[in-house]
């Protein structure tokens, strides 16, 4: 007898658009074909999901896998072994690479060097700079591109677009949603001077709100004036959040769980320039904000800003510590928690993960768990307490500034396009990774 799927997720509780309960999905061919009970068709496989909650593939659209150029810190492999280890099914990867990700060759590269080595699904940010600004309309929309990326602040070289004449002639021809660090560059040189030698706590006041909020008003600003979509990544200030409530005409935003979980200055007492990031975590006053942005949908999506150093890298005193920390593994547990915490509901943790990407990027075939879609799935045990620790870290650089850190909820299950790639802990099966597809940038 021929089985009517190759796989079914039965008894599973499955959060969607349409609300929450006990469903079975079935798979045929890597997409969803059935939804509903499901008790009369075989299956070559068969997942009871009792007790468990089916989610939409995380999709996270922020993170550096530092390949090719810095292998030492991460690769495209150890990123998403990270990913798939943490229930995240896809992500969006950065250009500041070496070479950086700035032309159709380099982003070739990419993808080549992702397909069937990569975990997860992927998709690359092309670097937007002074100097491929005639190429932007065309590199948008290859295959593998997430759209274009600039850095207006914490950057160096041809991938720095600090001038507002720079950022309109980037926006004037772009189509698709176009991503932005926004932090003012002139600032932060002129403020160079309030870092303390060996004091982290000082990097929140170099980098301050001011810093962002400044770049942030410019940023929209531009995109107004030439009738651009722009959305700001890792937003980090209550001014930002609260502003940007009624700029939803051209940009949509992100919030990071860093942001969202971190407090200064006990972070930096606690950690060191292990939390050192840009923008800065800062006082629990922004970051109550941010939660504010979360309640009232502000905030579009959730990104990790996965950005792994060496811990010997880290250790240098600061400010010659290099800023980033890991988060691509870490983003489904402390999301759980807090949804756990009554900080959001699991409805709306898909949304900021799921849907809002799905969305704001115009992705196609994922983000939803609906007939026709990509059989990605996160699975996930909503009682399951677990400890955060350095020794599961699955990043080459190995630590997490959640080590000792215990949660509520935890991802059990990464599947993709049908694929039980990881479960339980382990590795089910490797190197599926495939490029995320787009609705502007569909293959001709």
């Amino acid at each position: 007898m021929t089985s009517s799927y190759d796989l079914v997720l039965k008894n599973g509780t499955v959060v969607n658009q349409d609300g929450v309960g006990i469903r079975d999905v079935g798979v045929r061919g890597g997409r969803i074909v059935a939804i509903g009970d499901l008790a009369g068709g075989g299956a070559a496989e068969t997942i009871d999901c009792t007790g468990l909650h089916v989610l939409p593939g995380v999709i996270d659209s922020q993170v550096h896998f530092r390949e090719p150029g810095l292998e030492h810190k991460e690769d495209l492999e150890s990123g998403s072994l990270s990913a798939v280890m943490g229930g995240v099914t896809a992500v969006f990867e950065m250009p500041n690479t070496n070479p950086l990700t700035t032309s159709a060759d380099t982003l070739a590269d990419k993808v080549r060097r992702g397909t069937r080595r990569m975990h997860s699904d992927f998709a690359f940010w092309v670097g937007g700079t002074h100097d491929n600004v005639r190429d932007l309309p065309e590199l948008e929309r290859l295959p593998g591109a997430a759209g274009i990326k600039v850095f207006m602040g914490s950057s160096t070289g041809s991938l720095l677009v600090e001038d507002d004449a720079g950022v309109e002639a980037i926006l004037s021809v772009t189509r698709r949603r176009a991503a932005f660090h926004s932090e003012d560059e002139q600032m932060l040189r002129d403020r160079k001077g309030l870092r303390v030698e060996g004091d982290p706590r000082s990097h929140p006041v170099w980098r301050s709100s001011e810093v962002a909020m400044r770049c942030t008003e410019r940023l929209v600003g531009i995109a107004r004036k030439v009738g651009a979509k722009i959305h700001v990544l890792h937003i980090s200030t209550a001014e930002e959040i609260r502003w940007l409530a009624d700029k939803k005409d051209v940009a949509t935003c992100e919030i990071t769980p860093h942001h969202l979980t971190l407090a200064a200055p006990d972070c930096y007492e606690r950690l060191g320039t292990l939390a050192q990031m840009n923008p800065p975590v800062r006082t629990a006053e922004h970051r109550d904000a941010l939660w504010w942005g979360i309640a009232q949908s502000v905030a579009d999506v959730i990104g990790s800003d996965h950005a792994p150093h060496l811990l010997e890298e880290k250790a240098k005193p600061y400010p010659n510590s290099p800023s980033g920390m890991t988060g691509v593994q870490t983003l489904v547990p402390l999301m759980l928690d807090h949804v756990n915490a009554g900080r959001l509901s699991l409805e709306r943790f898909v949304d900021l993960t799921s849907a809002g990407p799905q969305r704001i990027f115009g992705i196609a075939t994922k983000g939803r768990i609906a007939l026709g879609y990509d059989a990605d799935f996160t699975v996930v045990d909503m009682k399951r307490r677990e400890t955060i620790t350095n020794a599961k870290v699955a990043s080459k650089c190995g630590w997490t500034p959640y080590d000792g850190v215990s949660v509520q909820g935890w991802p059990v299950g990464t599947i993709i396009r049908g694929n039980r790639v990881m479960w339980e802990g382990e590795l089910v099966s490797a190197g599926q990774g495939a490029p995320v597809l787009f609705e502007e940038a569909l293959p001709r």
